[in-house]
């Protein structure tokens, strides 16, 4: 059933199940009673970089893309860091993410920007449709019982985290070093979501609006070369070049050389090549979006009529009308598109 902003009902804000989150935004607050500390602001920044590791490193390239190798015991490690940063399971968020890739700005997609700044931010988990993890996605990690458990009990170590935090360095280190930080990596997370399709410069042309974004690479560790990784997802390192910043990466390479990381997969030479824009490979992904915003303008001309409203009318019909033979190309070829998604997804996952 849809709602009056067009959403089913479990696409909506549970606002009763979200009040810890939107609390929490407040907590730090109470700092200006118990006062700030110069070393809950190094561990505000320690933490924050620290689980931002985890998330990207862990959470993100191995458990969702598997793009380099692990034993089961430096497993558990990269499952229980992510777990430590407060954003739910490894297998639900892991799992959700190869959802977004296998249907990347299409209207399945979990968290597109097309369907505005505040859902892709925040609101797709803050509703009730994405609660459950979809272990369907993820058999291959799911198998494991230690990483069930922390699934399904991923508030127990966070809160742990923050007894020990109170109890060593009392409540300035945990109102600014563990509630600031983890309010900042949420959101610094959450930027690649609902920024990265929007905001930055493409270098391969793909099925989707994903852009490279020097200053979400910088407050992500590296996470902002996005078009990168919708290009190649299975890579370990998202900065393709030796400019591109990409600090998960670093660590992840010295952790090679001692033997705690394996097989770490970087982009082929043909890859890199390979649908670059600058050559002039066609923008698909761009020309899907940009003609969907262009019958948008149309349709709200056509709704509000007037003489300038003509003029613009008729002006986008003459670009409709050169678009036709793309459009109903792209129509005819859609179903071809999302079979390539699913053998990709399948083949990089693999």
């Amino acid at each position: 059933m849809k709602t009056e902003d067009g959403r089913a009902e479990d696409e909506r804000v549970n606002w009763l199940s979200s009040i810890p989150f939107f609390l929490m935004h407040f907590v730090p607050l109470l700092a200006l009673v118990t006062g700030v500390t110069w070393g809950s602001v190094v561990l505000c920044i320690a933490l924050y970089v620290v689980r931002m590791f985890f998330i990207t490193a862990g959470y993100h390239r191995y458990f969702a893309h598997r793009s380099y190798k692990l034993g089961r015991g430096m497993q558990f490690v990269m499952a229980l860091g992510g777990t430590l940063a407060a954003q739910k399971g490894v297998l639900w968020w892991a799992g959700h993410h190869r959802d977004h890739h296998l249907y990347a700005d299409q209207p399945e997609d979990i968290h597109s920007p097309r369907k505005g700044f505040w859902w892709s931010h925040v609101g797709w988990f803050l509703s009730d449709k994405y609660k459950s993890t979809p272990t369907d996605r993820i058999t291959d990690f799911s198998i494991y019982p230690e990483l069930r458990w922390l699934d399904k009990y991923c508030l127990v170590p966070p809160a742990l985290l923050a007894i020990l935090i109170l109890a060593i360095g009392g409540w300035s280190a945990l109102f600014i070093g563990f509630f600031l930080s983890t309010i900042l990596l949420y959101h610094g997370v959450f930027t690649i979501n609902s920024l990265s399709h929007v905001f930055g410069r493409r270098r391969f042309a793909t099925t989707d609006t994903s852009r490279n974004n020097w200053f979400l690479a910088l407050i992500t560790l590296g996470e902002g070369w996005h078009n990168n990784h919708h290009h190649y997802r299975s890579s370990a390192n998202q900065g393709f070049y030796w400019w591109e910043y990409d600090v998960s990466f670093y660590v992840l390479k010295i952790l090679s050389v001692v033997g705690l990381v394996r097989g770490i997969r970087k982009p082929p030479v043909e890859v890199l090549v390979k649908n670059r824009i600058e050559k002039g490979v066609f923008d698909f992904g761009m020309f899907e979006a940009r003609f969907a915003q262009g019958m948008r303008a149309l349709e709200a001309a056509k709704a509000r009529g007037g003489v300038y409203y003509e003029k613009k009318l008729r002006k986008l019909e003459r670009l409709v009308a050169r678009a036709k033979a793309s459009a109903g190309e792209m129509s005819r070829h859609s179903q071809i598109v999302q079979e390539m998604r699913r053998h990709l997804h399948v083949k990089q996952v693999a």
